[in-house]
């Protein structure tokens, strides 16, 4: 079981723009490549954690909380946030308002890789615990000229050892182990 931050970013860093907006990653041609090697990623997945800005906009790009389960199945979704937000009774999410280091037992109870949808402040988090093995980013051909921080922490190359690198259309796909803590 990993915990695995895997996130797609612009190439100076970027996770979205200034109003949340994802339109640049949509606008790359063959995103829809993407799409398939996040469904085998998925295969993986035990449970997915996610801040609330990440759950909003899927909220927003879904139309229905139902449809959470039609794209992450039986998993649980854990959604930190230190606001009340809508959930569905007939969804696996789990809205919680702790730290993350006070949730985690709970959540590495799921077999499987947990994994860590976004935000980047939400993946420091994790490494501020110690608790993030995995880095995967799929990067998109675009600048943007602010937004979303990936990963608004300083993090070195000595923790960092890259496992993988491979081209997905216009992307480029880049793993990262991640040590020490």
């Amino acid at each position: 079981m990993a915990i695995v931050y895997n996130a797609a970013t612009t190439v100076n860093g970027f996770l979205a723009d200034d109003r949340d907006s994802l339109q640049w990653l949509f606008d790359v041609p063959g995103s829809a490549e993407t799409e398939a090697d996040i469904t085998t990623f998925l295969d993986s997945v035990g449970a997915v954690v996610m801040g609330s800005t990440t759950y909003e906009w899927l909220l927003d790009a879904l139309d229905s909380p139902t449809r959470l389960n039609e794209s992450y199945g039986d998993r649980p979704i854990w959604v930190f946030s230190s606001r009340t937000l809508p959930t569905h009774p007939d969804t696996h999410v789990r809205v919680v308002n702790s730290p993350v280091s006070g949730v985690l037992p709970r959540i590495r109870e799921t077999p499987g890789d947990i994994w860590v949808m976004g935000g980047g402040d939400l993946a420091g988090q994790f490494l501020d615990t110690g608790a993030l093995d995995r880095i995967i980013l799929t990067i998109a051909p675009v600048f943007l000229p602010s937004g979303r921080p990936t990963l608004p922490r300083r993090l070195e190359s000595d923790r960092l050892t890259l496992v993988g690198t491979r081209p997905l259309g216009q992307f480029v796909e880049v793993t990262y182990d991640v040590t020490g803590g």
